[in-house]
């Protein structure tokens, strides 16, 4: 009895070891951009909503984005390395919060953006992802606005520069 306690104390001292040892060599890098990718062009975002403006405010937003992360470079959509194509799906204003009244306090506006990120020079979509963010404002949309387009700025470019 006490020689099979000891044995399956062994084995499982043996197995965590193994474990461990395995852990220990593994590490883990993230995917990063094809090396051969240095310049994006973002041509300006399409608009299937009825929002006006929305798509410039986006766009420029985007490759300011990208121009302050330096990862990548600003180029004419028609020699860059790879694009970044957008189109603002749906904008929706919806009740954030709600006072003592049950009356809507704060609100929210919900863009959504479709993004491909493509590989021009080997003809490859390298990416591609919706993206759905919100701005809060009480007064003026136009501040909730700018909040979720800063907000997807963010989730784009780090999706086109990290993992894909």
């Amino acid at each position: 009895m006490a020689l099979n306690k000891l044995w399956t104390l062994g084995t499982i001292l043996g197995i965590t070891g193994l474990l461990l040892s395995l852990h220990c060599s593994y590490s883990f890098s993230g995917a990063t951009l094809p090396p051969h990718i240095k310049t994006v062009g973002v041509p300006l975002f399409q608009n299937r909503s009825p929002e006006f403006g929305i798509d410039q405010a986006l766009t420029d937003a985007v490759i300011s984005a990208i121009t302050k992360d330096n990862t990548l470079k600003i180029a004419d959509p028609s020699t860059a390395d790879a694009l970044l194509h957008g189109t603002l799906l749906r904008v929706e204003d919806r009740a954030g919060q709600y006072d003592e009244m049950e009356k809507a306090s704060t609100f929210q506006v919900v863009l959504t953006v479709e993004v491909t990120f493509e590989d021009t020079q080997r003809d490859l979509p390298l990416w591609h992802a919706t993206f759905t963010q919100f701005g809060t404002y009480t007064d003026n949309r136009d501040e909730g606005i700018a909040q979720a387009i800063e907000k997807l700025t963010l989730d784009i470019v780090n999706r086109m520069v990290s993992s894909w």
